[in-house]
């Protein structure tokens, strides 16, 4: 019998040497859990399922017993074994699973390639942006902007310093964003169009959320001339960016009329994802102006919403439901705002800093409304904290006005109540 816990280190090392996930290896022969639990050393393994791992592998039994460590004390993954796990990753549909064992190569093979690491690097960073798990996207980036000027190419320190610089906004450190994306404007020069388009875009965002607006309009304006002769998803996306900075400065009428030319410029046979993206960035834009458009935003999230079972991520999901939250709430429907807002807060919150803010103020305003006046004052004081923190004026000031509209706007009478509602309160 084969010793724990050696044998599930060597299980693992092999596995990922080939590129499987766990799934892959354990085919229709165990469960993926009973596969997790050897590797981890919990499970002693028996004759049959040693036999049946190695026939899966491709190997000898033998092969669980050889010695699993390299010179660092890592298993011994070579380099051939992050290119064949690289191959299944970009030739295949993202998969949780999958991308563990990515991580898990990452962490355990030091001796790769520096030009496969980068590759390996950029790849599960954006795995972990889909999954809106933006602290560990944010490690990994950090290592790839080293990892890039090590490597001295211009085209891989821009992109790595804009995405960087991506993560950095969704976070909340705006004056980083805007540092990385300044950094990456530096090497741009010679690059293509969609790298200079793509820096130029991380520099607009992060100007816009720190409220230079002189400064994030000069250069959705230099977007926009730089990719007005491509079409395609790099002029909507700049037209989305230059309608973002409009709707910041208050100009809406302009900020409709860029809007809709970027929803009427990108068909769902180009890119479905960026398709869903911009209808979620249009309903949310539309519920932000003043008087709130529900009627439009309505009819982007309905749009959207079958998209979503195609291409959709648990973050796209969780940001239709926030903002049909919003909707509800716009349109007067409180215990409906209410209840999709209970929804949201039994999941891992996945938005982004703004989003997030912007759906705890919600929070805040519908407990003001139903009667818990200090905890929804102090809720919307501590977020517009957070947002003057972030250097985010113009955020702070939106949470600080909106305490002001819902304390002057009084509390939902009891009887407007649904009675569903109010019976499950004094159920509690």
């Amino acid at each position: 019998m084969l010793e724990q816990p050696v044998f599930g280190q060597r299980l693992r090392a092999l596995r990922v040497k080939q590129g499987l996930s766990q799934a892959a290896l354990a085919g229709d022969g165990m469960s993926t859990g009973y596969l997790s639990r050897l590797e981890s050393g919990a499970r002693r393994p028996t004759t049959r399922v040693v036999t049946h791992l190695a026939e899966r592998l491709g190997v000898p039994t033998s092969e669980f017993e050889a010695p699993a460590n390299g010179e660092n004390g890592h298993p011994a993954v070579q380099t051939s074994s992050l290119a064949h796990l690289l191959a299944a990753v970009i030739s295949g549909t993202p998969d949780d699973e999958l991308g563990e064992t990515l991580a898990e190569a990452l962490r355990t093979g030091d001796r790769w390639d520096a030009a496969l690491r980068w590759q390996a690097l950029w790849l599960l960073a954006q795995l972990r942006d889909g999954q809106g798990r933006h602290e560990e996207e944010h490690s990994l980036l950090t290592e790839l902007t080293q990892l890039s000027d090590e490597l001295g190419t211009p085209a891989l320190r821009a992109r790595a310093r804009t995405q960087l610089s991506r993560c950095a906004r969704l976070l909340g450190d705006n004056a980083a964003a805007r540092d990385h994306a300044l950094q990456a404007s530096r090497v741009t020069d010679d690059l293509s169009v969609a790298d200079r388009a793509g820096v130029l875009h991380a520099l607009v965002s992060a100007e816009a959320e720190l409220g230079l607006l002189v400064e994030a309009r000069t250069h959705a304006d230099e977007l926009s001339a730089l990719t007005a002769p491509t079409g395609g998803p790099l002029r909507v996306e700049a037209l989305w960016a230059a309608a973002t900075v409009r709707i910041r400065q208050g100009d809406h009428t302009g900020a409709q009329e860029v809007l809709e030319q970027a929803l009427q410029s990108l068909d769902s046979r180009q890119d479905l994802t960026l398709w869903v993206r911009l209808r979620l960035a249009a309903a949310s834009l539309y519920l932000q102006i003043t008087p709130a458009l529900t009627d439009r935003a309505q009819v982007y999230l309905d749009e959207v919403a079958p998209a979503l079972d195609l291409v959709g991520t648990e973050l796209h999901h969780q940001q239709l439901l926030t903002l049909r939250a919003h909707l509800a709430f716009e349109q007067g429907r409180l215990d409906d705002a209410r209840a999709v807002c209970e929804q949201i807060d039994e999941q891992a919150l996945l938005l982004s800093f703004r989003d997030r803010i912007r759906f705890r103020a919600l929070c805040g305003r519908l407990s003001i409304l139903g009667g818990d006046r200090d905890g929804g004052i102090q809720t919307l004081q501590h977020l517009a904290e957070q947002a003057q923190e972030a250097r985010n004026a113009e955020l702070a000031a939106e949470i600080w006005r909106t305490l002001a509209e819902t304390l002057a706007r009084g509390y939902e009478p009891v009887e407007a109540k649904s009675p569903r509602r109010t019976a499950t309160r004094t159920r509690r």
